[in-house]
């Protein structure tokens, strides 16, 4: 790892905390297979004062979308399923009330027309993986599958973790943990994580609304898929939630395992020896599918196939990962991300204390951060 590089990332990062715009941070940044930055800062719960370290562990909300898309793309390349087969054809429930055409890549591009949470849904029932499938496989789609694209906050874990589930047998969090963290020697990703580890789990917060945040109707697609009071650093706190299986946006991880899951995509399939995918599936992965305007997110959204992709922010890339198009994979509610950068043979994972809103896309700190690291090891982006 060349030290200078982490300690210059380091300083930006500290700065950060020391600004009061972070409260606790970690960065992890692969560059050519290799680990170049690790590094991070601020503390971890505020009650106790404890600190951040490396082994910090964070709930990164929809940056767990990204593993749960490498899960299936593991058996579309094992040709164990299929990306235009309809759900249905392994889950056959799911084609209740009209979703009988809606196929494992609407369920990846969020066109499946059914983001929409349960009405009755509580913490309680989001612990309950089979009463949370049940009731989303019952929905009547908002659209007709295929038709429009809307961001399946939490209902999009539900449904491609049951299609894994339905399809190999086992959990989404026991396929991850065998076919993903096992073979990369990724010892910090959790679907649910053990008591022991609970010590090591951060305490989120929210920070300020921004004046300028967009307002979303209390009827409107938006409410439905992320309602208030399920969408909270409160619940994702709570210890029955940590340790629950919640693929859309409970996963708890650190940035080293972010990184590492990334370097994996960005080497073409590979690390260390290690093949999980080939480069031909990793490329139809990240492939433009679509960048309609989202009807639960109300903006423009580059999505591949159970990614977000990069590009220029006027035609809804997520310009952290880069302003070229190229890079691929998931954002999280309030800044962590993690991404891999083909081209550029780069992968980068950040996790976060603080749970932010930031209008202006070029300040937000997984932007600043990226940049920053970027320039110290010269590529661009």
């Amino acid at each position: 790892m060349p030290a200078i590089v982490n300690e210059r990332i380091a300083h930006l990062i500290q700065e950060l905390v020391d600004s009061g715009q972070e409260l606790g941070l970690q960065v992890a940044a692969y560059l050519r297979g290799k680990l170049v930055v690790d590094t991070w800062a601020g503390v971890a719960d505020e009650k106790t004062g404890r600190k951040v370290d490396g082994d910090t562990l964070f709930t990164s909300w929809s940056t767990t979308k990204g593993w749960v898309a490498t899960c299936v793309h593991i058996l579309a390349d094992r040709k164990n399923l299929g990306y235009d087969e309809p759900i249905a054809r392994y889950w056959p429930e799911f084609a209740a009330k009209g979703k009988e055409k809606a196929t494992v890549q609407h369920a990846l591009t969020h066109m499946t027309g059914v983001p929409q949470m349960p009405e009755k849904a509580t913490p309680e029932m989001m612990c309950d993986w089979d009463a949370m499938c049940r009731a989303i496989a019952s929905h009547a789609p908002l659209w007709a599958p295929g038709t429009k694209t809307g961001y399946h906050a939490w209902t999009y874990g539900w449904i491609l973790g049951e299609i894994v589930r339905r399809v190999d047998g086992r959990p989404i969090a026991q396929f991850a943990r065998e076919e993903i963290c096992k073979p990369l020697g990724i010892r910090d990703f959790y679907l649910g994580i053990p008591d022991g580890v609970e010590a090591r789990v951060a305490t989120l917060r929210h920070g300020p609304k921004p004046v300028d945040a967009p307002e979303f109707a209390p009827d409107s697609a938006n409410a439905m898929a992320m309602p208030s009071h399920l969408t909270s650093a409160d619940v994702v706190n709570r210890p029955d939630i940590r340790r629950a299986s919640v693929p859309g946006g409970g996963g708890i991880m650190n940035a080293r395992a972010i990184a590492r899951h990334y370097a994996m995509l960005a080497e073409g399939g590979s690390l260390d020896g290690v093949w999980l995918l080939s480069k031909g599936t990793i490329d139809k992965a990240r492939t433009l599918q679509t960048d309609d305007v989202d009807v639960v997110l109300e903006r423009r959204v580059r999505k591949g196939l159970g990614y977000f992709l990069s590009g220029p922010v006027d035609v809804g890339g997520v310009i952290a990962m880069s302003s070229k198009t190229g890079a691929f994979g998931h954002p999280g509610l309030g800044g962590s991300i993690g991404f891999a950068d083909p081209e550029s043979r780069f992968a980068f994972g950040l996790t976060k204390t603080l749970l932010t809103v930031v209008t202006e896309p070029t300040k937000t700190t997984a932007f600043v951060v990226a940049q920053e690291v970027r320039k110290e090891l010269g590529i661009g982006g």
